[in-house]
């Protein structure tokens, strides 16, 4: 038999700490993938809270009185934008991983010389960057309806990326934990969009039972709503510091349950 003398050991990364040209290529990757269908993930959201808006408010009419001090219109409009914010974060990282496992080129990416963090970080910026898009071209439309605008950025940008961030990273799990597209429409039809709906999109929380109420201060999807809302009409239901603490603290918690179920390889690894 013959020894080799020359023994092979693993290579040294060579990438330093963080491997930026990997981490922007993916996450141009998945931006594009988005933009591609311009028409399906940008455009029509938008036409569904556009629809919302215009039949909701028709049948509400003007005689019922405001909410929140504001006419319905105007207090419903930043609701509906909200709504879009959380549904197209998740979908968009949750149809991605899910994607990637069905199809098959999912090793591809675990092949690739990126880490867990870089690979859960640039998709759920991705999310982030559709939920962005999303946002702002809604509030220009809705203005052609209702008088809409930021009137404080600090708690608008804040809102909007932890509420994207943190849907992003709750879709990366469930594409995770998902095998089928059924499993990720049952999800989609009886957890995410019930709870959007369900969280003030609609409605004050001061109309609920005490009980709801006290429910719905620990609902994030109910921060992430009265948080964007706050920034855009200056009138929230709850607590809108205890909202961005309350939003961080999920997001750390859910991106790092995303970063350990990519690195130990759950349900992508045989």
């Amino acid at each position: 038999m013959v020894e080799l003398n020359n023994k092979y050991k693993i290579g040294k990364r060579r990438f330093g700490l963080i491997n930026w040209i990997g981490f922007y290529t993916l996450y141009k990757k998945e931006t594009l993938r988005f933009l591609i269908v311009f028409g399906q993930t940008i455009l029509g959201p938008m036409l569904t809270g556009i629809l919302f808006l215009i039949v909701i408010s028709i049948a509400w009419g003007t005689e019922r009185g405001d909410v929140l001090g504001l006419p319905f219109i105007e207090f419903l409009a930043p609701g509906l934008i909200s709504m879009q914010v959380i549904q197209q974060s998740f979908s968009h990282s949750s149809s991605s991983i899910l994607m990637g496992k069905v199809m098959g080129n999912i090793v591809d990416l675990i092949g690739s010389p990126l880490s867990a963090s870089e690979v859960t970080l640039a998709i759920i910026f991705a999310s982030v960057t559709r939920s962005f898009i999303i946002c702002i071209f809604s509030i220009i439309c809705f203005n052609l309806l209702v008088d809409i605008n930021v009137s404080n950025y600090y708690y608008f940008f804040s809102y909007l990326i932890l509420s994207s961030f943190l849907m992003g990273s709750l879709g990366f799990i469930a594409g995770i934990w998902a095998e089928k597209f059924d499993n990720m429409a049952t999800v989609t039809n009886f957890i995410i969009v019930p709870l959007s709906f369900l969280s003030g999109t609609f409605y004050s929380i001061d109309r609920l039972p005490d009980t709801l109420k006290e429910i719905s201060i620990y609902n994030p999807f109910f921060h992430m709503i009265d948080g964007l809302r706050f920034s855009m009409i200056g009138v929230s239901d709850g607590s809108t510091i205890f909202g961005l603490v309350y939003l961080l603290s999920l997001s750390l918690v859910l991106w790092c349950s995303a970063y350990y179920l990519y690195k130990k390889g759950y349900k992508i690894k045989s």
